[in-house]
């Protein structure tokens, strides 16, 4: 076979692989954060048109797309080889589709000039487009920042106590009266379900820590210009610094956006926290706050100019002399009384 045609057929085989693997992965995830097993019903496969995509709309899963100079190259792709793995997408209003998995690859097309996208269309209710939307990027793209995941672990969270409470209405008349039947037998799958902590069966899965997730979706608390700064510009603004500032209102916020945007005087944890001792969160008055940040920077700049509380000396150069003395305390006052007789001679 030739090399072209084989290196066709390997990336065919690929493509298939990453394509079932997109789903399954999802799938699977919606099974062990829900508790559930996933509805049955088979997907289509269509080229639908570009115009008729939307982008996903149902949570705000906080993904940044691909920067200009990674869609061109992408764009250059399909142009050359083709899509290798469709994209994923449910019906949505007006004969419209809204996207599940796919927005940077549909972007690329746009670019190439591409009227249609080959697609998988699904049928999924709103908990499992979540899943969809979320899992292959929390899994697969590596460079997502920590706000981004902070807020695809948030959808999902809120996605899963919905779930909870939409389950535990359903229990009203028929599992009560089924739990009244089965008093002395095991208690149904819906009330052993909503013993499962959500955030620990989010971690579970992507193999994170529940300490993790907490703290990345407290970031999600952060103005968007303060997450901006975060994730543009960390020498400005490191994690803990951005923690402390999430427990702030938006207004309050924005002071911090001020403070971390002038030149020469980058935020650090102790200036931070000397602003939350003297203004406590959630709201803070503007003035107060920049008296406070003042304060802190001027005891910094004290701090290095001051000089040092102690006299270091290499011990090992006076050892011959030292040894001849009972204990520091000794060594001190002579070292002094030598000082006192020298300012008297100049």
């Amino acid at each position: 076979m030739p090399k072209a045609k084989m290196n066709d057929m390997l990336r065919k085989r690929m493509a298939a692989t990453q394509q079932a693997s997109e789903l399954q992965t999802s799938d699977e995830a919606y099974q062990q954060i829900f508790r559930e097993k996933v509805p049955v019903s088979a997907a289509e496969l269509s080229d639908l048109p570009l115009d008729r995509l939307v982008s996903f709309c149902t949570a705000d899963i906080g993904f940044r797309p691909y920067p200009p100079e990674k869609l061109s190259a992408l764009a250059e792709q399909l142009q050359e080889d083709g899509l290798f793995v469709r994209i994923i997408v449910r019906p949505s209003n007006a004969n419209m589709y809204e996207i599940l998995s796919g927005h940077n690859r549909v972007v690329a097309a746009r670019l190439a000039g591409w009227v249609t996208i080959p697609a998988e269309v699904v049928e999924a209710d709103d908990a499992r487009a979540i899943v969809i939307a979320t899992s292959t990027n929390l899994i697969q793209r590596q460079g997502l920042s920590i706000v981004e995941r902070g807020k695809a672990y948030k959808a999902l969270l809120d996605a899963k106590n919905r779930n909870g409470q939409r389950n535990a209405t359903l229990e009203t008349f028929g599992d009560n009266r089924q739990r009244s039947e089965d008093a002395d037998g095991d208690k149904t799958f819906g009330e052993n379900r909503q013993r499962y902590n959500a955030r620990k069966l989010v971690a579970e899965f992507f193999g994170v820590t529940e300490y993790e997730i907490r703290k990345a979706i407290k970031l999600t608390q952060l103005i968007p210009e303060l997450a901006d700064i975060l994730e543009q510009k960390p020498k400005q603004l490191n994690l803990a610094c951005a923690d402390l500032m999430a427990d702030y209102d938006s207004e309050s916020q924005q002071a911090f956006t001020e403070m971390c945007s002038i030149e020469g005087y980058p935020m650090n944890k102790a200036i931070m926290q000397h602003i939350v001792r003297k203004c406590p969160p959630p709201t803070a008055g503007r003035q107060k706050m920049y008296a406070a940040w003042r304060e802190a920077r001027d005891a910094a700049e004290k701090r290095l100019t001051a000089p040092p509380k102690k006299i270091s000396f290499n011990r090992k150069q006076f050892a011959p002399y030292l040894d001849k003395f009972g204990s520091d305390q000794e060594i001190e006052k002579l070292f002094l009384e030598f000082l006192q007789e020298r300012a008297k001679v100049s």
